[in-house]
């Protein structure tokens, strides 16, 4: 049966850096998932955090690049994966994540790519940071291990 994914900015940071230790796991997990013929999707969200950490310098935990090759980059994501549009329901749906979860600092962006999912009826996110998201009815958090196993 055919499942809704979300990919993670950690997965497409991890599947475009070919010096990551995380790399093949990355990119196998989602050739898996598109070979079992699962959609996967991104966000604008994912987008513009794969930007922020790929243009920030590898000292600060980044990958350094220059916003050819990030925009290079982007573009292919784009061409490859759907987007999950962020209409204005996202926002309501946010709001009830954050307050029922009692979630609080960062982690409030990770619940938004939560409440993306529910307005979209995405039903998986796959992450390598399953300890980032509550337990949300209806979305299941999937680590790429699990994929592959």
């Amino acid at each position: 049966m055919m499942a809704i994914y979300l990919l993670d900015t950690n997965i497409l940071l991890r599947s475009a850096d070919d010096a990551s230790p995380q790399h093949v796991q990355a990119k196998e997990a989602v050739a898996m998932l598109l070979a079992k013929e699962n959609a996967c999707y991104l966000t604008g969200q994912v987008l513009i955090e794969f930007w922020a950490v790929a243009t920030r310098p590898v000292v600060a935990n980044g990958l350094g690049w220059d916003v050819l090759k990030t925009t290079a980059e982007i573009d292919r994501l784009c061409m490859q994966f759907p987007m999950l549009d962020e209409v204005p329901g996202v926002f309501l749906h946010w709001q009830t994540l954050v307050t029922s979860h009692d979630i609080k600092g960062k982690r409030v962006h990770d619940v938004r790519l939560l409440a993306v999912m529910k307005v979209h009826g995405a039903t998986h996110l796959l992450t390598l940071n399953p300890r980032d998201f509550p337990e949300v009815d209806g979305i299941r958090i999937v680590e790429p291990r699990t994929v592959l196993h």
